[in-house]
């Protein structure tokens, strides 16, 4: 069964590095950091390019059943894992409140929806997700450390690495952020259908609703799932959602490509386009 789970993470591996190299590109060519929906979604690639980076040392772990490197490695490459799921989630929420106030507030939101903002938004969740981890990087050295076996993802063989008040405040926390995209969904939903115009209904309402139903799927199945399973279920059977969780950095580019109008051309060449659209949502 080790062997099929090397097989997931490998498959993971191999479309998420290509696609989020790509979207990241694109990000920064293509499109100026100057709008901060832009700031958030080059943060999100960054961090699911992170985590595509800790997948080899996993996949060779479940194909082969031995971990050759030393502990500080398997450390680092777990808080890397670890990293992404808490980061992509704040992210994603992040995107979801600039798009809620893009759509239902776009003149009144100006002096919050700045580059300065999106920034200092990402700073803190950086900083926010390394002390996260800081906690968690100690108590997993001592657990490898009284570990007779050199592992590493599975501690089976040892006592849990998991603190429960950790475990409790990831739980809480995923559950806050759902329940803001659902707020935020139900928001735009009922503006789109009671204050847009019935053309711009049909032709933004489709791609502007995409966005919060990806949303919405990616917490419901990559990111709520396993903070409840790490609370309910035993390590050794944790890992069918680890490898859900995991997933989300290949549904990632496809958010980019429907949160963005144009995702293929210059931020110069549609930038009038975007502008009148938004004025024609605000004055329908």
């Amino acid at each position: 069964m080790a062997v099929f789970y090397a097989a997931v993470f490998g498959c993971i591996m191999a479309l998420g590095l290509p696609l989020n190299a790509v979207s990241l590109w694109i990000l920064l060519r293509r499109h100026s950091l100057k709008s901060p929906n832009v700031v958030f979604m080059v943060n999100l690639a960054i961090s699911d390019l992170l985590l595509v980076t800790s997948l080899p040392t996993r996949v060779y772990f479940y194909a082969t059943g031995t971990w050759p490197l030393s502990s500080a490695a398997c450390i680092v490459t777990t808080v890397i894992f670890r990293k992404n799921i808490s980061c992509s989630a704040i992210l994603i929420t992040f995107i979801c409140v600039d798009r809620l106030l893009a759509v239902v507030y776009p003149l009144r939101s100006q002096h919050l929806r700045t580059p300065s903002n999106a920034w200092k938004a990402v700073a803190l969740v950086w900083l926010f997700v390394v002390v996260m981890n800081i906690q968690r990087s100690i108590t997993m050295s001592r657990v490898l450390k009284n570990c007779s076996v050199p592992v590493c993802f599975d501690y089976h063989h040892c006592s849990t690495p998991y603190n429960s008040a950790a475990i409790y405040f990831q739980l809480v926390l995923v559950f806050i952020m759902l329940t803001v995209n659902v707020v935020c969904t139900t928001l735009v939903s009922w503006t789109l259908h009671s204050h847009l115009k019935d053309s711009a209904r049909v032709s933004n309402k489709v791609n502007v609703m995409l966005i919060f139903v990806m949303n919405l799927v990616m917490f419901v199945i990559c990111f709520f799932p396993l903070s409840v399973g790490l609370l309910t279920i035993k390590t050794t059977q944790i890992r069918p959602l680890v490898c859900l969780a995991t997933m989300n950095c290949c549904l990632d580019p496809l958010f980019y490509y429907f949160s963005l109008d144009n995702f293929w051309k210059k931020k110069e060449d549609v930038d009038l386009a975007t502008t009148a659209e938004v004025w024609d949502a605000y004055l329908a």
